[in-house]
């Protein structure tokens, strides 16, 4: 745990998120803006998390390459090598940062991993969903917000 409390960031502008990945490259979430972008906070040691890694696996294949969305990681309180390990036996291709994630962690509000963050194409967020979440869970929250902004 964090140690701080959860808050919902629901219609407000999405926290800045600029770090490393564990590939060495430069993340500025900013640079996703256009498309969705699922936030997912996870500890590779955690039991939902790998519960639910499949289903981002699945949400990746078939909206990243498009651009229509993606999956930015942000791994609390991990090693680097656990990660890259973690992602090679389970799949996965998108950024992992995992150095200095407590500020993010902290300005996202997120006590307990999993927890993931949905962020709009316009940078605003849509939700927060706690624990485990499911491709088709995620699909049907952005057809909704989808219909509601027509």
């Amino acid at each position: 745990a964090t140690g701080i409390d959860s808050f919902d960031l629901e219609g407000q502008g999405a926290p800045s998120i600029v770090g490393t990945t564990i590939e060495g490259d430069e993340i500025d979430l900013d640079d996703h803006r256009g498309g969705f972008v699922i936030v997912n906070f996870f500890q590779t040691t955690c039991i939902p998390c790998r519960q639910e890694h499949p289903e981002l696996v699945a949400f990746q294949e078939a909206y990243g390459p498009t651009g229509f969305a993606t999956i930015v990681s942000v791994a609390f309180d991990d090693q680097p090598s656990n990660i890259r390990e973690f992602f090679e036996e389970f799949g996965g291709d998108w950024p992992v940062i995992a150095t200095d994630t407590g500020p993010i962690a902290v300005a996202y509000g997120v006590p307990l991993v999993p927890e993931s963050v949905l962020i709009a194409p316009d940078g605003e967020v849509i939700t927060k969903l706690l624990g485990g979440i499911r491709k088709a869970d995620l699909e049907a929250v952005i057809q909704s917000w989808q219909e509601a902004n027509a």
